[in-house]
């Protein structure tokens, strides 16, 4: 998988059905800071503008490169939160019809996402016009597309159409993932009386099986159960924090956690930690509804789903145009730079506006 976090997401979307019901600032600040995050590491990552300007100031960009990217981790975090949230408020699942849900979130990430692929095409097509780097899509086959509508481009092994479309395709099997888990839940603990025990520990023992064994294989990067551990962390922390319950639930989260890290540290779980605990501690205090409320932070986090989707064909335009107009310039790199990071969010809000508000 390409060593790329997606967005990288966007607001990517809730995992679960949007209800009336309060904001949480917080979820969105965190959304916001991660989507730009992570805009800014493929900023840092492809093509001639971030080499040129890289002269002007490498330690910033280098940093960007290797650490912006883990800021995935709070989307994977925040999914798995919003998902038990929405699926199982109270530890009891309320799937019935998995397949039902499974698809309307397909649908709902596929709508704008397909619409986005086709823009990044046929960014790429003008982009090679003048930029033969390798890291520019070639023009897309049929069974390309295929997959990619699909969301199996990297199950089938097909090459990328854009760079964060790998993280569309996990958000759609961690859901699924989740979904079935419940379902399942639900059915024994039917059985057995014990429905709301059996959700919570069907749920971290596939958590506890990701972090301590898929998560520490690339191999597996392609496959939801490699990124599980994160998105569990969400949807435990949710769990632990229900004013019913002690602190020493939220205690032992962290504690297994812990021992993941012990016996293979891993920067983007001590993150994903990280950002669990920040989000059950605060809807334990109802600090969710109460911090960071500020409304560009806000605004950010919403149409960051968008602007994930559409930083990238920006980013392959700017990097033929900008060296083309000025060549070896690493001041008009770094400002190209700066024009594609902020023609990326305006597009972003241009698209929120016309297309995925309206999906959603």
């Amino acid at each position: 998988m390409s060593a790329v976090p997606a967005v990288i997401p966007s607001q990517l979307p809730e995992s679960a059905p949007r209800r009336a019901e309060r904001r949480m600032p917080l979820i969105d600040a965190f959304k916001a800071i991660a989507s730009q995050l992570i805009v800014l590491h493929h900023l840092s990552s492809y093509g001639p503008l971030s080499e040129s300007a890289r002269e002007l100031a490498p330690q910033l960009l280098d940093w960007m490169y290797d650490y912006a990217r883990v800021a995935v981790q709070v989307f994977l975090v925040i999914g798995g939160f919003l998902a038990a949230k929405g699926l199982a408020p109270t530890g009891e699942p309320t799937v019935e019809r998995p397949l039902l849900l499974i698809w309307k979130r397909y649908r709902r990430l596929v709508l704008p996402y397909l619409a986005a692929l086709g823009v990044g095409i046929t960014c790429a097509a003008l982009a090679r016009l003048w930029l033969w780097d390798g890291w520019v899509p070639n023009a897309p086959t049929l069974p390309q597309l295929a997959a990619h509508a699909l969301l199996l481009n990297g199950l089938l092994n097909q090459e990328a159409l854009s760079a964060g479309v790998w993280y569309v395709a996990i958000d759609f099997q961690l859901f699924a993932l989740m979904v079935l888990t419940l379902w399942l839940s639900r059915k024994a603990g039917a059985v057995a009386g014990q429905v709301r025990r059996l959700t919570p520990v069907l749920v971290g023992v596939l958590a506890v099986v990701s972090l301590f064994h898929f998560n520490r294989n690339e191999v597996w990067d392609e496959w939801a159960i490699y990124f599980f551990g994160s998105y569990a962390m969400g949807a435990l922390a949710y769990w632990a924090a229900d004013e019913r319950r002690s602190y020493v639930w939220l205690t032992l989260l962290a504690a297994i956690v812990v021992a993941a890290l012990a016996v293979d540290f891993r920067l983007r779980i001590a993150v994903a930690l990280a950002v669990a605990l920040a989000l059950g501690v605060g809807r334990r205090t109802g600090a969710l509804e109460a911090w960071l409320d500020v409304k560009p932070l806000a605004y950010l986090g919403k149409i960051s789903y968008s602007v994930f989707l559409f930083h990238f064909p920006v980013l392959m335009v700017m990097n033929a145009v900008i060296p083309h107009l000025a060549p070896r310039n690493p001041t008009a790199s770094a400002i190209g730079l700066m024009l594609a990071w902020a023609i990326s969010v305006a597009v972003g809000a241009f698209f929120f506006r016309l297309v995925e508000s309206r999906v959603r």
